[in-house]
C-alpha cells in the first residue's frame, strides 16, 4: 500500500503498537522528528475530497503567523490600533497582537533625532531688522499623540517654531540680538517646548540654537559704523576705568598723608601750647617770687631773641653800622660770616660825642609802685 492511502500507517504495527523490530514508531529508531514527518505526509497527502481544506488550513496559519507576531526594533516604538482606535503601544522586542484586520500596527521611530533649519527677518524692540539663522533638533516623545495629536506634527512645529523665534527676538534689542544670543536660544527651546505641548504634538526639542544674526545686506555699512562707534566707546570707558583704577589708590594715598601731617601737626600744636602754658604757670609763681629779678630775665630773653634773628646792628652813637650775615639756622652763632671783616665792621670816622651832660630820665614806675 502506497503512503499516503489513508490507513497505511499502521500496516507495520503488532498488536501492541509497536513497529517492525519492537521500537515504538517503527523501524526509524523513534525519532520525535519522524512523527512531525508523518503528520506533514499525512497532512499533505491525497487530493482527494480533504486536500483542497488541508492547503486552505495551511494558509490560514501562515497568514495568523505572520499577522499574530510583530518585531518592533531598538529605536522604534509600535503603536497598535484595534478596529482602527489606539489600543496600546508596543516597546522595542518580539510582540504578539489580534491578526488584521483586527488590530494593526504603525512602527514610529522615535529616537532618531530630526532637524529643522531656517532664516528669517526679524523686527527688534529698538525697530532695527536683522537676519536670523536657527535650528531646531527634535525627536518624537509620545508616539500616540505623534500620530493622533494633531493634523501634522512636524509641520506645527516649524510654525511654531518661527513664531517662537520671532517673539524672542522682537523682545531683544538689536544688540542682544546680535551680542547675546545663548540666553536667547534657551529662552526660545523652553517657549517652543510649552507651545508643542500645548498642541499635542507628542514632540520634544533636544536643542535649539541661534546660530546667526547679522543686519540686512542694505544696511550693513550703517550697521558696521554703529558696531565700530560702540568698539570706540568701549575702548574709551575701558582706558577710564584703567586711569580711574590708577589714580584713586594715589589720591586715597595723598589724602591719608595730608590726614597724618595734619595730626601731627595738632599734636605739635597741643604739645606746644600746654607747654606754654605751663611754662606761664610756672613763670609767674617766679614773679610772684621775685619780681624785678624776673622782669629783667624776661626783657634779656627777648633782647636776645630779636638780635639773634636780625642781620643789622647799630651801635650806640647812631653811626656805626655792622651788618651780620646768618648763614646758618636761626640763632646759630657756630658758623663764620660769610663776608670779609671790613665789610661786616667798615671803619667810619665817629664823630666827637658832646660834653654836654644829657638829661637824667624820670626814673620809670614798676607795676608794683616802685621807681627804677
Amino acid at each position: 500500500m502506497a503512503w499516503n492511502i489513508p490507513g497505511s500507517g499502521g500496516s507495520g504495527k503488532n498488536g501492541n503498537g509497536q513497529g517492525q523490530g519492537g521500537r515504538p514508531g517503527g523501524g526509524r529508531g523513534g525519532n520525535p522528528l519522524d512523527a512531525v514527518g508523518d503528520a506533514l505526509r499525512g497532512l499533505f497527502g491525497g487530493m482527494g475530497g480533504g486536500g483542497a481544506m488541508r492547503w486552505i488550513g495551511i494558509l490560514v496559519l501562515l497568514w495568523l503567523a505572520f499577522t499574530t507576531f510583530t518585531l518592533i526594533a531598538e529605536q522604534q516604538r509600535g503603536v497598535v490600533l484595534r478596529f482602527g482606535q489606539y489600543a496600546r503601544t508596543m516597546q522595542p522586542g518580539p510582540n504578539f497582537k489580534l491578526p488584521w484586520p483586527l488590530e494593526r500596527v504603525i512602527k514610529v521611530n522615535a529616537t532618531g533625532v530630526r532637524t529643522y533649519s531656517n532664516t528669517v527677518p526679524v523686527l527688534t524692540r529698538d525697530e532695527n531688522i536683522v537676519t536670523v539663522s536657527f535650528n531646531v533638533q527634535y525627536r518624537v516623545g509620545d508616539p500616540r499623540q505623534f500620530l493622533f495629536g494633531t493634523r501634522d506634527a512636524e509641520e506645527v512645529l516649524e510654525q511654531t517654531a518661527l513664531s517662537t523665534v520671532r517673539e524672542q527676538i522682537g523682545r531683544s534689542t538689536l544688540d542682544t540680538a546680535l551680542n547675546a544670543r545663548g540666553p536667547l536660544s534657551s529662552a526660545a527651546e523652553k517657549a517652543l517646548q510649552v507651545s508643542l505641548d500645548a498642541y499635542r504634538t507628542g514632540l520634544v526639542v533636544t536643542e535649539l540654537n541661534l546660530q546667526d544674526a547679522r543686519p540686512p545686506e542694505e544696511v550693513k555699512p550703517a550697521f558696521d559704523e554703529v558696531n565700530s562707534a560702540q568698539q570706540t566707546n568701549e575702548r574709551l570707558v575701558n582706558e577710564a576705568r584703567a586711569y580711574a583704577a590708577k589714580i584713586v589708590p594715589e589720591a586715597r594715598g595723598e589724602a591719608a598723608r595730608t590726614r597724618s601731617v595734619a595730626e601731627g601737626y595738632k599734636t605739635a600744636v597741643i604739645a606746644r601750647a600746654t607747654g606754654d602754658a605751663t611754662r606761664f604757670s610756672l613763670l609767674v609763681d617766679e614773679y610772684k617770687k621775685s619780681p624785678e629779678v624776673t622782669r629783667k630775665r624776661l626783657w634779656l630773653d627777648t633782647v636776645q631773641q630779636v638780635l639773634a634773628d636780625n642781620r643789622k646792628v647799630i651801635g650806640g652813637d647812631g653811626r656805626q653800622l655792622i651788618y651780620v650775615p646768618m648763614s646758618g639756622a636761626t640763632g646759630s652763632t657756630s658758623n663764620p660770616p660769610l663776608l670779609p671783616p671790613e665789610t661786616i665792621a667798615p671803619t667810619v670816622n665817629a664823630i666827637p660825642m658832646s660834653t654836654e651832660p644829657r638829661p637824667e630820665r624820670e626814673p620809670r614806675p614798676t607795676r608794683d609802685g616802685a621807681t627804677r
